[in-house]
């Protein structure tokens, strides 16, 4: 498109064309009463001034002959020689073109010191793009940088002041210095180079719409011409504006969403020649009253002889070519005349064709070859058409024969006879004819006798545009599938900045459609780059639809198209501000893996994954990234990448998103899990290896020990099991005697443990279901019947996993509740996953070889004996527990009874049968078989075992229902409670407790209370010092959770009770530890609420007798009582005032309600009209 001068705006086409009656005049002589200004127009030119004289130079050309009288009337100027006055604007344009830019600068201060302000100028002095050089992208040929040029900016010169010689020093950081350095001038040459694409953005903006285009539609004023993309720049800037004064901030934000190829914070975004316009409401404003444009005002001219200036400095440019601009007027008035001629031959050339056809008509009848009414068809230059061709530089084609021209007769017939002589036009139309006459569509010729003429200005009528983008596209028409594809490559980018955000993805298809059969490589490029940022977030289903269209992009052009051009547009945007585009490439790398060269999918895309997962923030692309990871190793078959995607494992493990570790779980690992197995590196390698780290873990954390390195571990071992145990089918002895058939039963459904993920089916590691159970079939009997010899997989579990498992069980800490539910968990899904033969012929001896249940098993000196430890909950709760048959039941409860016994009889600690009743009665399933066992200590002949039942029950009862409590529990504790020895009395006070802190029933509640009530008033307990201390800490533990009145009236009146008995306990010892239990117990309670009638009477009262106690025994503790003291008593006096504050505005808000209710029924009683009731409100003057 040709360049466009920015600064002629008065001379452009448009105000020729706007002005069209206007016409060379000369100036009249004084004699002929030229009219004067009028009054009080200082810019009115005076008396003897004429109209600025307009000269039309273009090259447009109309057979009308007017450029004939415009040239005539410019030559007849010329020759006249009678002085003119040209206009101001004229000259200031003369000087910018010629680039006098200090002369136009002189010239404007000397019209603005006159008081006559020159737009032109004025415009061109203040915008700073006019005087920036240019140097980040030079400009094309034909590109117009302005008038004036861009002025050379004078160097800058190092003189003595501005050196820097500490930059220079041995001294100074001149590294850091010549960074900065650096740095800036990176800076300014970015800041050059976006200043240059604006003025370019600007200049493209300028020429969008074609002369032409707008000349049809000036033509034409009931249609309405279309927006510019300045204007539409311009007025998004505006609207935008506006939306932001007027605090509609969402709607601004939708609408900076559908336009987010601008940007609404910078003006110059627009163009950088473009000065910015008033907002939207003073355009409206000053909408009503249209001010005269400055083209319709005459500036005041100066005398100059015209003899003074070039001929060409007077006319109104309208020329497409800069060249065309130094041009004499007698040249262009020479070409005016030679496109004149060339129309008219061009013309009768086109008569004596349209004449020629008619008789063709005549001759065939009925069939018509080519109508002159219509389009006028042209030879193709495909393969049918060749032999048509005699000379290829003389074809009359267009667009190289692609495109069926529907254009009307006379453009085609301009195309035509401008390309060859008339002669040669003439003959290859007729071969043509002949030889196409079978593939043209036919058309009916009216039996009428119009000259060709009329029918040309006739069908002028009809209202086509060619000249422009969109009408050139719209007048030719495909004819093959390449054509197709060329003319989706240039509409495409234009299309999809004009459809709406939530629909643009209805345009993947042809989007796709097009970069796959489009032949230029940089069309295709630009178009999976209008893919990949079709939509600024795209959603979840939006995303789907990108993919799938990527996967069908791939799956047409092979590997190595998608190398080359899917990859790239990956790789931009893997750094992406929006987590939605990071997440797009993050889950493209895993759906294109199939379709990539295998080395692109071990390095490339493996690298770009890996460093999305350690350096992404978002939780989901992270998730998504693991994703792509399990689907490239499901891929990748280079051996040497197994130590990559083993750290890969476990960085994933440790990422602080549970969503990440679950992915990791069920797609990475299962993936990794598959290719070690075809590696043969399982059972060898991964396991092994985790095996070691988690041993590591437990020597370097004997004292604290890192439980979540331990959950990474072991949950990855446990995501391990079920490809473990395919290997050991698929090189079982029976594996190839192993078919699938009708006759196979169906696999249990409880058969394995639920599979985190489909990747952890066993049906789908296997192949099917039919050979999954065939295999099972075999395995069982195999282990029942056959054994295990040669059978190497198995025996590599029975010899080294399961024996390394048991040992680093009896390391791990019972008391860690974490880390005994983790290692039962796992031992839990090995075991269902091995199955119950396997269980029972090979797990349970080997746990029961280690446990055996003896008191010579237990170092009752050292507390460390095997029972003791972890092993004990992990194999009940993790072996013993994995079937529920009766049989396994009987089992579980004999061998917990077996451990209690043994503990309690070993004087042992009871941490772990404390482990396995809190992870045996986390599920309610086995409360009844809890209490069973407990039964069994309640009623054993051993006041020891019937001790350690009794401490039992407090671990039970809180998550048991208070059904079981009522009917198992405390009738227990009440037998025991009554028992010969006082250590088993003593031994229910806990359990008691947590009854009270737990349980709801009044009755069970009444009947604890009186329980404990003996206790505390037996007189045989009175002198039970270790019973004193197990209730204090009892009431201690319990009693801010129970139930308020039980704590005020029973445990507060007996908590001082025993503080007042226990300041004439004469043994100090005794004393001591009494005291000291008391002053925890006091602690707890004195967070809950206490009525200031219970904080008086009992709980002061015992603080101050607790207080009397540490004053002898603890200074330290008794500081602190003070304290507490003092705090209780401020809290009764100022509930005090409080109450008394209460009582005085109780009094007052009755005061108040009196006098409201009073004040209301005198409004009821009114009846006068809304203004007199207003009156009632007002101030009495």
């Amino acid at each position: 498109m040709a360049s466009v001068n920015p600064f002629d705006v008065s001379d452009s086409e448009e105000e020729a064309e706007r002005r069209p009656n206007e016409t060379v005049d000369t100036e009249r002589s004084p004699s002929e009463g030229a009219p004067g200004p009028p009054p009080g127009n200082p810019f009115s030119p005076p008396a003897d001034a004429e109209p600025p004289t307009l000269l039309l130079s273009s090259n447009r050309t109309s057979p009308s002959g007017e450029g004939m009288s415009v040239s005539a009337a410019a030559t007849s100027t010329m020759a006249g020689g009678v002085e003119t006055r040209v206009s101001v604007d004229v000259i200031a344009a003369q000087l910018l073109r010629d680039q006098y830019i200090l002369t136009a600068l002189e010239f404007h201060t000397e019209l603005l010191e006159a008081g006559r302000e020159l737009p032109r100028l004025r415009d061109y002095f203040s915008n700073p793009g006019n005087f920036e050089r240019q140097s980040g992208t030079p400009p094309a040929k034909d590109q117009v940088l302005g008038p004036g040029g861009p002025l050379n900016r004078a160097g800058s010169i190092s003189t003595l002041d501005s050196l820097d010689f500490a930059r220079y020093s041995d001294d100074g950081n001149r590294e850091s210095d010549e960074r900065v350095a650096v740095l800036e001038f990176e800076l300014r040459k970015a800041k050059e180079t976006i200043q240059a694409l604006r003025a370019n953005l600007t200049q493209a903006a300028e020429n969008e719409v074609a002369s032409q285009e707008r000349k049809n539609f000036k033509s034409s004023p009931e249609i309405q011409e279309p927006i510019r993309p300045l204007e539409k720049r311009a007025l998004n800037f505006l609207v935008n504006e506006y939306l932001l004064k007027n605090e509609y901030k969402l709607s601004s934000i939708t609408f900076s969403d559908e336009n987010d190829d601008q940007d609404f914070e910078l003006w110059d975004d627009v163009g950088l020649n473009i000065p910015k316009p008033p907002d939207l409401l003073q355009l409206y404003r000053n909408g009503g009253s249209t001010p005269c444009s400055p083209r319709d005002k005459v500036d005041a001219s100066v005398g100059v002889a015209f003899g003074d200036l070039p001929g060409n400095c007077v006319a109104r440019e309208h020329q497409k070519k800069p060249d065309l601009l130094q041009q004499q007027q007698s040249e262009v008035v020479q070409e005016l005349e030679y496109q004149l001629n060339l129309l008219n031959s061009e013309k009768q050339s086109l008569a004596e064709q349209i004449k020629k056809l008619q008789s063709e008509i005549q001759i065939l009848k009925k069939s018509v070859s080519s109508p002159p009414p219509a389009t006028l068809e042209l030879c193709s230059s495909s393969s049918s058409s060749k032999p048509c061709s005699t000379n290829p530089s003389s074809v009359p084609s267009l667009d190289n024969g692609q495109y069926l021209d529907i254009r009307g007769v006379s453009e085609a017939g301009n195309d035509l006879v401008s390309t060859s002589t008339q002669n040669t036009s003439q003959s290859q139309q007729q071969t043509c004819n002949k030889a196409t006459s079978q593939q043209r569509v036919q058309f009916d010729q009216p039996n009428r006798k119009l000259s060709p003429a009329f029918q040309q200005a006739l069908l002028s009528f009809c209202r086509m545009c060619s000249e422009s983008r969109l009408g050139a596209e719209v007048s030719r028409i495909a004819d093959s599938e390449e054509s197709v594809m060329l003319m989706l490559g240039r509409c495409l980018p234009h299309i999809v900045p004009n459809v709406l955000l939530a629909k643009r993805e209805e345009l993947i298809p042809l989007i796709l459609c097009t970069a796959c059969l489009h032949p230029e490589p940089k069309e295709r490029d630009q178009l999976l780059h209008i893919l990949f940022n079709l939509i600024k977030r795209p959603d979840d289903e939006q995303r789907q639809m990108i993919l799938t269209g990527c996967v069908a992009f791939a799956r047409h052009v092979g590997p190595t198209r998608v190398e080359a051009e899917l990859l790239p547009q990956c790789w931009e945007q893997i750094n992406h501000k929006y987590p939605e585009r990071r997440l797009l490439v993050a889950e493209a790398c895993g759906a294109l893996a199939p379709y990539l060269p295998k080395e692109i999918r071990s390095s490339l895309v493996l690298s770009m994954l890996q460093q999305m997962l350690a350096e992404d923030k978002a939780d989901m692309v992270r998730e998504a990234v693991v994703k792509s990871l399990g689907i490239i190793m499901g891929y990748i078959d280079d051996s040497d990448k197994y130590a990559q995607g083993f750290e890969l494992m476990l960085l994933s493990l440790g990422d602080p998103s549970e969503r990440v570790v679950n992915a990791v779980h069920q797609v990475f690992i299962p993936a990794f899990a598959a290719w070690t197995t075809e590696l043969g590196s399982l059972h060898t390698a991964l396991i092994p290896s985790l095996l070691a780290r988690i041993e590591k873990l437990l020597t370097q954390g004997e004292h604290s020990l890192d439980e979540h390195k331990l959950h990474v571990f072991l949950s990855a071992l446990q995501s391990l099991i079920p490809p473990l145990f395919a290997v050991v089918l698929q090189n079982a002895p029976f594996t190839s005697r192993a078919k699938p058939h009708e006759d196979i039963p169906a696999i249990e459904v409880t058969r394995f443990p639920r599979p985190a993920s489909p990747l952890q089916d066993m049906a789908i590691i296997i192949g099917n279901r039919e050979l999954l159970s065939s295999l099972l079939l075999l395995y069982d009997h195999q282990l029942e019947h056959e054994g295990t010899t040669g059978w190497e997989s198995l025996l590599w579990v029975v010899n080294q996993l399961l024996p390394q498992l048991i040992e680093i069980v009896g390391r791990i800490n019972v008391t860690s509740s974490t880390c005994v539910h983790e290692f039962s968990r796992f031992f839990w899904r090995f075991c269902r996953t091995f199955g119950k033969i396997f269980t029972n012929t090979k797990v349970k001896p080997q746990f029961q070889e280690i446990l055996r249940l003896s008191e010579e098993n237990v170092d009752a000196s050292a507390g460390n004996g095997i029972l003791t430890k972890a092993t004990v909950p992990i194999y009940a709760t993790g072996v013993l527990t994995c079937y529920n048959q009766e049989e396994d039941r009987k089992l579980l409860v004999g061998f917990l009874e077996d451990v209690m016994t043994t503990l309690s009889l070993s004087h042992a600690p009871l941490d772990s049968l404390k482990a396995s009743f809190v992870e045996l009665g986390a599920n309610p399933v086995y409360h009844e078989l809890l209490l069973t066992v407990l039964w069994y200590g309640v009623v054993h002949t051993s006041a020891l075992v019937r001790c350690t039942a009794a401490r039992m029950f407090e671990l039970l009862v809180k998550g048991v229902n208070e059904t079981l409590v009522a009917q198992r529990v405390v009738p227990a504790l009440i037998t025991l409670s009554s028992d010969p020895e006082i250590s088993v009395r003593i031994a229910t006070i806990p359990a008691f407790g947590t009854i009270m802190e737990t349980v709801t029933q009044k009755e069970l509640l009444e009947r604890v209370k009186m329980q404990l009530a003996s206790f505390l008033e037996d007189p045989q307990y009175q002198d039970q010092h270790s019973l004193h201390m197990e209730i204090i800490r009892t009431f201690g533990r319990v009693g801010p959770n129970a139930e308020p009145r039980f704590r005020d009236d029973f445990v507060l009146p007996h908590l001082h009770k025993l503080a007042l008995a226990n300041n004439s306990q004469t043994v100090e010892s005794k004393r001591i530890d009494i005291a000291i239990h008391l002053f925890e117990a006091y602690s707890a309670l004195s967070c809950c609420f206490i009525s200031e009638e219970v904080m008086v009477n009992h709980f002061l009262p015992g603080l101050r007798c607790l207080h009397a106690d540490m004053e002898q025994l603890s200074p330290e503790h008794e500081v602190i009582l003070g304290s507490m003291i003092k705090e209780c008593e401020i809290k009764v006096e100022n509930r005090g005032i409080s109450d008394a504050q209460g009582s005085i505005s109780i009094a007052s808000s009755l005061v108040g309600e009196d006098a409201k209710t009073k004040f209301l029924s005198k409004m009821g009683q009114l009846t006068t009209s809304g203004a007199m009731l207003a009156n009632v409100f007002q101030r009495k003057k």
